[in-house]
């Protein structure tokens, strides 16, 4: 079997590669690397989103979260896919007319860019990072579980390899090629894999949730407990920490760095609808499939099996070992593998860009650069670093944590310190810089320290909740309101119709270059 997972590995590895040698050639430029010269179709860019979105966290962390705490593990699922109406509704076509590469971009249109522009690139990292660890340890516990030769600590340091040349040679063109092959293969991997949930049932919903309805695991004091895996309170014993969770990922999504800057890769704004309604329609299909994995693991395999063969991140990988034998294990394990690659790379090219053309273009060298392809040049070593960070940081913390759980931390962070300063810079004519800076460090600030002191921090935490959304999201928005509040900044507010017309309009707005 290790053979066989090992081949498939390699195999997408090497198309991948390939994308990424003939990418490299038409990744000279900025408009070219950072955002594939705009050329992007429609339902290209949807495959893409939906390959960035669909996380090892969607594939591991939420299967394994409904495995082993059935409805509350499920409500990730809901989660996330609700959150894409609020980028549909919000922010993805003024996004595209407004900014050129990054968030920030929108931001500085006209507020003052030298702070929200540090500020956002500090935001845009915070989040990447949170978000990159979670790939980077679910493809340590993936690969450890494949191939028992190699460790978890060479599995970390291979996958952040691979992502550094991706983005560092091919840019947002290889990174997006990338993205929807994974999305195809997942797609695919993921129907099979329910239907062969379902042959188990003769595809009955009622056999199936009969059965999810009575799983048997050993309690914490070793006796057999069966449980109602469709009834809440597994995972949350507190109501609130699933609607602050619930606020993390709904809100999340329209903040994620990686997310949005998939939407400058498209010719014009209606493109940019376009690709988020088929987004939609990809992720709506997947997140139903997880729930006949995810319960389809607790129901045929169990908790107690799941523990002994690699814990919450290894339930859709056992799962298709149980059902389509050992090929069908190494497929699904090459899939999930796939997704961390494409995710690890779309976070990778969304940080660096951020560093290179917020930060060390906009702050430190006021909007110009000194040398033609400085800006590229920046980003890429950028990239290095940051994935030397994220493979660090994903070996000390080690395999035992959950990747959906991370990624929720991730969600908050960015509900809390991007979201704000977006929505009210893009519908609220007196909102300035100061309510910006003080958004993005509130939001910041407060979900970061709320995450440190709950219980999945602290043995006798100083917050109760697992997830600091529901705090710290009315704070990041708070803060910003009440900066705007309490300044006045006439330039900001004489800019304002301008910006208004153009989000709207398209009016002015970046459009695509030739290749």
């Amino acid at each position: 079997m290790g053979n066989t997972a090992l081949w498939m590995f390699l195999g997408f590895v090497a198309m991948t590669l390939v994308i990424t040698y003939f990418s490299a050639k038409k990744s000279t430029g900025s408009s070219a690397y950072f955002a594939a010269n705009r050329r992007i179709t429609g339902w290209q860019n949807g495959l893409a989103v939906a390959g960035d979105y669909m996380s090892a966290a969607s594939f591991l962390g939420i299967a394994g979260m409904i495995a082993f705490n059935g409805y509350d593990g499920f409500m990730y699922s809901v989660g996330f896919l609700v959150a894409y109406l609020t980028v549909l509704i919000i922010v993805a076509e003024p996004l595209r007319n407004a900014g050129k590469y990054t968030m920030a971009d929108v931001l500085a249109y006209r507020l003052k860019p030298r702070p929200v522009r540090a500020m956002a690139s500090l935001s845009t990292l915070t989040v990447s990072i949170f978000y990159m660890i979670a790939q980077m340890v679910g493809a340590g516990t993936l690969v450890r579980q494949l191939l028992p030769g190699v460790s978890y600590e060479m599995a970390v340091i291979g996958v952040g390899v691979l992502m550094v040349v991706y983005v560092v040679f091919g840019g947002m063109l290889a990174t997006t090629w990338v993205q929807i092959i994974k999305a195809v293969l997942l797609m695919s991997g993921s129907f099979f894999l329910s239907i062969l949930v379902m042959s188990k049932f003769n595809f009955s919903l009622g056999n199936f949730f009969q059965a999810v309805s009575a799983v048997t695991f050993t309690g914490a004091d070793g006796v057999p407990v069966t449980r109602n895996f469709l009834t809440p309170g597994l995972l949350f014993k507190n109501p609130l920490d699933q609607i602050s969770l619930g606020l993390a990922l709904v809100f999340g999504t329209a903040g994620l760095p990686h997310i949005l800057i998939r939407f400058y890769t498209v010719p014009d704004a209606k493109t940019a609808r376009t690709s988020v309604v088929w987004a939609m329609i990809l992720i709506g299909l997947f997140y139903i499939m997880t729930t006949f994995f995810g319960f389809g693991a607790a129901s045929l395999l169990g908790p107690d099996h799941l523990k002994l063969h690699g814990g919450t991140n290894m339930a859709a990988p056992e799962l298709a070992r149980f059902l389509g034998g050992e090929v069908f294990f190494a497929f699904i394990s090459a899939v999930a593998f796939a997704t961390i690659l494409a995710v690890v790379a779309g976070l990778t090219i969304s940080a660096s860009t951020s560093f290179a053309h917020d930060f060390f273009t906009n702050v430190i060298h006021h909007g110009k650069e000194h040398r033609p392809g400085e800006e590229v040049r920046v980003a890429r070593i950028t990239a290095f670093v940051v994935g030397a960070a994220a493979i660090v940081i994903a070996i000390v913390l080690g395999p035992a944590v959950n990747v959906a759980f991370l990624v929720g931390l991730a969600f908050a962070v960015a509900a809390s310190a991007n979201l704000p300063v977006i929505v009210f810079s893009l519908f609220w004519k007196r909102f300035n810089t100061t309510g910006a800076v003080c958004g993005l460090a509130v939001g910041l600030l407060s979900s970061i320290v709320l995450i440190l002191i709950s219980p999945d921090f602290m043995k006798q935490p100083l917050f109760p909740l697992k997830n600091p959304g529901i705090v710290s999201i009315p704070l990041g928005f708070l803060g910003a309101f009440l900066g705007a509040l309490f300044t006045r900044e006439p330039e900001a507010e004489a800019k304002y119709a301008e910006l208004s017309v153009r989000a709207n309009t398209g009016l002015g707005a970046e459009k695509a270059t030739a290749e």
